[in-house]
């Protein structure tokens, strides 16, 4: 899913596109992306952006008369953005022609594309008439660029969750999810199972650092690769990344094995020796599975 850094670069690149234009005219390749139906997406046409922002995970193009389009990419959603004045994707050939994707957004300087990995179409599009409408689709998470490390604890603390859990809750922290999560619990060397009440305000305030660090640092480093360009490389995984999706590749601290934990759809990375003091996170399904033949540490692990 894209998450603040991506997103970030996103909202930059359409700001410079399609702020002070008018939207044209719009396609929908599949209705059940539009999660609204009134105001009509009809009612921007014509109208023209007065901002992007990102709300969140989601993407807010504001229109004149207190008119809203919300768009959210959820796990597999990205955006292209064809030039105006770039050839025409239909006059290509069907090899080569651009995707229609889910959604096609005309503006005066080129056209907004919605495309969606896979078949489980969870990207969305909702048109909202003000702010209090707006406000109501949105969870309400603090940004953490943006807080003190008192308000920073107490979202932390409001409940008793696992770091990992509460880092991607967007009704406590807005534009974390499953892979900067990961990258900042390795720089706060601190386990992704560790309960935030039985953290001690060092660790709290380590952990907001390495929040606000790795959030900084990736913003920082997707906008030096985007250039003037739009982005086109929007992924969660990335080689750069110290531990997520780099299952038994070494740690860039330590050297150990980066290990996992995997539930339902998701997987947490993480470093044993610079995060569990050695110890090895049981794994709900393998560890079941093995029983008395899970490892419990990295040196045993090591010994196999």
């Amino acid at each position: 899913m894209p998450e603040l850094p991506d997103l970030t670069v996103y909202v930059e690149a359409l700001r410079a596109r399609v702020v002070g234009r008018r939207l044209l005219s719009t396609q929908l390749a599949h209705p059940f992306v539009l999660r609204s139906y009134a105001p009509p997406l009809s009612a921007l046409h014509g109208l023209h952006v007065l901002d992007v922002r990102r709300l969140g995970k989601r993407i807010a193009f504001e229109f004149e008369g207190g008119l809203w389009l919300l768009m959210h990419l959820m796990i597999a959603g990205r955006l292209q953005f064809l030039d105006a004045q770039g050839p025409d994707p239909a006059a290509a050939s069907p090899r080569k022609r651009a995707p229609t994707g889910l959604a096609r957004l005309s503006f005066e300087t080129g056209t907004l594309v919605l495309t969606e990995a896979g078949t489980k179409r969870r990207a969305s599009l909702r048109v909202v008439q003000g702010r209090d409408e707006l406000a109501r689709h949105v969870p309400g998470g603090i940004e953490v660029l943006e807080s003190s490390l008192e308000r920073f604890a107490t979202e932390l603390t409001r409940e008793n969750h696992t770091l990992k859990r509460a880092l991607t809750d967007p009704r406590l922290f807005a534009g974390i999810g499953n892979a900067y999560s990961d990258e900042i619990l390795h720089r706060a060397r601190l386990s992704p199972l560790a309960l935030t009440r039985g953290l001690d305000p060092a660790s709290i305030a380590r952990l907001y650092g390495a929040t606000r660090e790795v959030l900084v640092e990736w913003t920082e480093r997707l906008v030096r690769e985007a250039g003037s360009g739009f982005p086109r490389k929007v992924t969660a995984f990335r080689p750069e990344m110290a531990v997520h999706g780099r299952y038994r590749l070494p740690c860039p601290v330590c050297g150990t094995q980066v290990q996992r934990i995997r539930y339902a759809e998701n997987e947490t990375n993480y470093c044993p020796r610079c995060q569990t003091q050695g110890r090895l996170l049981a794994d709900r399904s393998l560890s079941r599975l093995l029983k008395a033949d899970w490892p419990r540490s990295i040196e045993e692990l090591e010994e196999r």
